[in-house]
């Protein structure tokens, strides 16, 4: 899959240094992948939450950090919507 606005996760990072091995081994693990449906993504990040339009909100470090996608299958990308803590995915708006 090829990653859209990596500089959303860059950015968010440097603001929290303990998401930063998470977020590389997401990052490597996405790179990887040939995702065809949300199925395929469910089969590895079992945790992750499955939104209308192809929406997928990825949990890391646990749930103490919440990470917004947007997926084309058809295209192979991965768009980066947002990054937030816990509390901050709370007020998110969808």
């Amino acid at each position: 899959m090829k990653l859209v606005r990596l500089t959303v996760l860059t950015e968010f990072s440097r603001k929290h240094a303990d998401v930063c091995n998470p977020l590389k081994a997401w990052i490597t693990e996405v790179r990887e992948a040939q995702w065809q449906t949300s199925e395929d993504i469910r089969k590895r990040f079992v945790h992750a939450s499955f939104l209308a339009e192809n929406c997928v909100i990825f949990n890391l470090k646990g749930k103490k950090y919440r990470l917004d996608v947007k997926i084309s299958y058809k295209n192979q990308t991965v768009l980066v919507m947002r990054i937030g803590t816990h509390a901050e995915y709370s007020k998110w708006k969808f």
